[in-house]
């Protein structure tokens, strides 16, 4: 594992109290490195603010976060001859981030025909391949839909990360990797969450659109 990551290192500065969570963070850091390197997709799956959570991560990885990420000049002549304009200007570089959170129609069909805990699992058995990752969020760690996500990444090879509180709740024991920020109110939890996932996009985006 690659230690002192300058963004992780900048994340404990400003917030001290998750320097015990530095080890996973650095080692979700990695993980994700290869899976992309790897051409594998992440999958982001969360209730309530943790939905909103999985949405933003997406939106910090599918297009420019901290850097422009221009695509190649390349792709952009090619794609000039084809549209008749340079839409390649208005590109950036992406990483695939697809979140669980926002499939209405499916998530509907799945809870009203199946099981209302299914909905996140039956994306990952149709969306995960080996090489692929799922990114949990429950403040609980108990969140019945995320387990069952879980477990079915478990099946179909998919690797996992935990984003959750103090107490870890039963996912903490099933993540390939659990970070388990030093709160334990449901907002404190929240609170943490968001930094630690903006410095694990700040290094994905530094790794694969270097300056």
């Amino acid at each position: 594992m690659q230690n002192m990551n300058p963004y992780v290192d900048e994340l404990c500065a400003r917030y001290p109290v998750l320097v015990t969570c530095r080890e996973e963070i650095e080692k979700a850091i990695d993980l994700l490195k290869g899976t992309f390197t790897g051409g594998g997709k992440l999958l982001l799956c969360g209730n309530g603010g943790s939905a909103s959570d999985a949405e933003h991560i997406s939106g910090e990885l599918m297009k420019g976060f901290n850097l422009r990420r221009p695509i190649s000049q390349a792709e952009r002549e090619k794609l000039a001859s084809i549209a008749g304009e340079d839409i390649g200007a208005f590109l950036q570089g992406a990483l695939p981030a697809i979140p669980l959170t926002g499939q209405i129609a499916l998530s509907t069909a799945v809870a009203n025909d199946n099981r209302g805990d299914m909905i996140f699992a039956q994306q990952v058995y149709g969306l995960g391949r080996p090489g692929d990752v799922l990114l949990g969020m429950s403040t609980s760690g108990n969140s019945a839909n995320v387990i069952q996500a879980f477990h079915v990444a478990k099946l179909k090879g998919v690797s996992t990360i935990l984003l959750t509180g103090s107490k870890g709740g039963k996912l903490a024991p099933i993540a390939d990797i659990a970070i388990r920020v030093p709160a334990d109110k449901v907002f404190q939890i929240q609170e943490l969450h968001l930094p630690i996932y903006h410095a694990i996009c700040l290094a994905l985006e530094a790794e694969f659109f270097p300056s």
